[in-house]
């Protein structure tokens, strides 16, 4: 069996590593990080040329199957993935982490886009900590705030006149993130919706200082295809065919 993981994710990179060694993996990765971390098995790297291209790909390669291990905000590639799956006849999950839940004393402000996060900061504060990737944020250029801007790679302009960047990648600490929001006095958090463990400290030392969250609900899903919460559920899925 030869399984293709779309993938780039730490869910992603888990179910390559319970697959190998009893399928035969090929991960996807999109090519958009600079040192991405690699997962167990083959691995490709760059876009397939849309859905035609991914289903040509399935062909040729002779996939049995594939998983969409790809960020919850990977839109594009989530319906790509859908329309090639259908088109080459080859079975489709997604594997999506849960989203975050607020809980009490969480000061929570759901938006539906980068845009609408960019004027729900009206009246929150001067100094943001915007952790939604380093792609997007001209939807914040115009803003007078100053950002604290943290992505794993440079983030690419245009992007606010008043901004600092910190590259890091996760995980990171809840002790880590207060210490962050107190030395840069941070008035407002605005992120997206990924559900990812790795991350989430932030969310508790909003809560702790009071602070609050802009957040950026995810995108539909594709109709249709099913999806497995865990890498294990999504393994469980895939030998069972």
């Amino acid at each position: 069996m030869h399984v293709l993981i779309l993938g780039g994710t730490a869910e992603a990179r888990a179910l390559a590593g319970l697959l190998h060694g009893r399928v035969r993996v090929t991960s996807s990765l999109a090519g958009r990080v600079a040192n991405p971390r690699l997962p167990a098995g083959e691995v490709r790297i760059g876009g397939f040329g849309g859905a035609d291209g991914l289903a040509a790909w399935l062909r040729e390669h002779g996939a049995d199957a594939v998983i969409d291990a790809t960020h919850p905000f990977a839109a594009r590639i989530s319906f790509n993935a859908a329309r090639a799956a259908a088109d080459a006849h080859v079975p489709l999950l997604a594997l999506r982490r849960p989203g975050w839940v607020p809980g009490a004393g969480d000061d929570w402000r759901p938006v539906d886009s980068l845009e609408e996060a960019a004027a729900a900061l009206d009246g929150l504060g001067d100094r943001v900590f915007l952790t939604t990737g380093r792609m997007g944020l001209a939807a914040f250029a115009d803003r007078p705030e100053w950002f604290l801007v943290r992505s794993v790679d440079a983030p690419e302009a245009p992007m606010p006149a008043r901004t600092e960047v910190l590259l890091d990648r996760g995980p990171f600490t809840v002790e880590g993130e207060r210490e962050l929001l107190a030395r840069h006095g941070i008035d407002v958090l605005v992120t997206k919706d990924s559900g990812a463990a790795a991350t989430a400290p932030k969310l508790t030392a909003a809560r702790e200082a009071g602070v609050p969250v802009v957040i950026v609900r995810r995108p539909p899903a594709p109709p249709g295809v099913p999806v497995a919460a865990t890498p294990e559920e999504a393994a469980a899925w895939l030998v069972s065919r």
